[in-house]
């Protein structure tokens, strides 16, 4: 053997200016395939065993830093793009997520070979902790795109974040503050690390869609020193995780067996600072520019992600509205606003409520319904059109109607098959038509003969009724003509219940005319 380690590794970025020529030649207008190179450089040092410690740590940084503007390009877009465009999006998804599984890999590695001894491991010792927050937060950033497309997350996301947080706090290296990375919101702990990644793990982002759930990922960061975490059972600490396995954390719950290697974590100061905050946002209508949400947002956008946040890390998380019972039975699925009134049609004559499916229509399995709606399992090459609040045309083999329903959650499970919940809006959708009533103005979205779905055929307890009308077409104060197989209904506009990507949910006060 040489002396100190062996000799110069046989690869391209052995020597250190040619390793920086290398990163600083990826294409600057190319965020997709400059990552892609990235990812690649990072695999390539890790398979090449004749590195020093020291010098694969300083190329894992020199990468990690030049690859941080093109991955955040590339989530932006991600978050952006129209979610029919398959392609593109599986490749910017495979991209970052690859990036990051990759960028987690490194980091770890370096924490393997100083503690195996490897040659250059005295040179990092300095830079242990940091490195080993990196690692867990490149997994943190994995479990994020995992969630993102309500994926399975895989055993090893956790198993690795149990493992690399163990060995930090047997060495002392959980609690004291370092600089993860430089610049704004760089400082920061090992432990303050882990516990983010446990809070996302325990914040049911599968309820949200991709954009709320970048925001959740974001605001959950920013409270990340807030957050607490004991050895054993204490107030606050709702959860708990298990180093030693590989298994995302839980909510804890009377009878649960801890062992040494079980840690009890939990909100702590961050829940009451979240609810504070909250309230800010509410009196200003504006989010405070401290919080780095890498962008800005509706305020109201960002208060139902916040609402969401607060009941999760409560006491007493969201209980299930009614009791699921298990079924097995198929459901005709059909997508969106233009999908149902193009497919949930009057078969016949007005007189009737039978509806005939045409095109466009899914089959799914229903595992098990409530009477707030359904859990059912996808078909494996179905549904790329997926995210939590489309809205959906459902009949079951067993309803003589159509109704409606707006997806609410989906996970996949260790199979790959996709899951979704769904909120049933009504049992019975009845189509009808629009018409602006008294004076009409440029104001007033709704137009002459507007095709709109009746969810409702009597008044509810505040005498009003529920219509899905296409995206933007609700207009506060106007007042409406409905035809319903014939007969005309005076509308007022009351409420807009709920606005999705292709339709508005509006309440109205009703009364026939005379």
């Amino acid at each position: 053997m040489a002396l100190f380690g062996g000799g110069k590794p046989d690869h391209p970025m052995a020597d250190i200016k040619q390793a920086k020529k290398l990163i600083a030649e990826l294409p600057a207008n190319d965020p997709l395939k400059a990552l892609d190179e990235a990812t690649f450089w990072l695999d390539s040092i890790c398979r090449t065993e004749e590195f020093r410690l020291d010098h694969r740590f300083e190329l894992f940084d020199l990468l990690d830093r030049a690859a941080k503007n093109h991955q955040r390009k590339l989530a932006q877009e991600y978050l952006a793009i129209d979610r029919q465009e398959k392609f593109r999006e599986n490749k910017l998804w495979t991209t970052v997520f690859e990036f990051w599984k990759q960028l987690g890999s490194a980091y770890g590695q370096c924490v393997e070979q100083f503690q195996a001894g490897a040659s250059g491991a005295g040179a990092i010792k300095k830079d242990l902790p940091a490195i080993i927050a990196r690692a867990l937060r490149a997994l943190t950033l994995q479990l994020k795109w995992i969630l993102l497309r309500y994926g399975q997350v895989e055993d090893r996301v956790w198993g690795e974040l149990g493992r690399l947080y163990h060995f930090a706090e047997s060495k002392g290296l959980a609690t004291g503050t370092i600089e993860i990375y430089p610049g704004a919101h760089g400082e920061g702990t090992v432990q303050h690390e882990f516990l983010k990644a446990m809070m996302l793990g325990v914040s049911s982002t599968d309820g949200l869609t991709p954009l709320k759930q970048e925001l959740a990922e974001r605001i959950i960061a920013h409270f990340g020193d807030m957050y607490i975490m004991q050895t054993k059972p204490a107030p606050g600490c709702n959860y708990f995780f298990d180093l030693s396995m590989r298994k995302p954390a839980a909510r804890m719950m009377k009878g649960s067996e801890p062992n040494k290697m079980t840690r009890f974590f939990g909100a702590g100061k961050a829940l009451p600072a979240l609810e504070q905050l909250m309230q800010e946002i509410k009196a200003k209508d504006s989010v405070p520019s401290h919080i780095n949400l890498g962008g800005t947002f509706d305020a109201g956008l960002v208060l139902s992600v916040m609402r969401h946040l607060a009941q999760y890390w409560s006491d007493n998380p969201p209980a299930r509205g009614s009791e699921r019972r298990k079924i097995a039975t198929r459901m005709t699925v059909v997508h969106g606003f233009r999908q149902m009134l193009k497919n949930v049609a009057p078969a016949g004559d007005d007189t009737s409520l039978a509806f005939e499916a045409m095109n466009g229509c899914e089959s799914w399995i229903v595992e098990n319904v409530s009477e707030g709606g359904f859990g059912a399992i996808i078909p494996q090459v179905k549904g790329d059109w997926l995210k939590v609040g489309d809205l959906l045309g459902v009949q079951t083999e067993t309803a003589q109607y159509w109704g409606a329903g707006v997806v609410r959650r989906i996970t996949r499970d260790e199979y790959q098959q996709r899951r979704v919940g769904i909120q049933l809006l009504s049992n019975t959708v009845i189509p009808v038509k629009l018409s602006p009533s008294g004076n009409v103005s440029s104001s007033n979205a709704a137009r002459e003969g507007e095709p709109a779905m009746l969810l409702s055929t009597t008044p509810d307890q505040n005498g009003e009724i529920a219509l899905l009308l296409r995206a933007g077409s609700f207009t506060p104060g106007q007042a409406l003509e409905m035809n319903v197989r014939g007969n005309q209904y005076y509308l007022m506009s009351s409420t807009l219940a709920e606005g999705g990507d292709d339709f508005d949910l509006a309440k109205f006060k009703g009364m026939q005319r005379t």
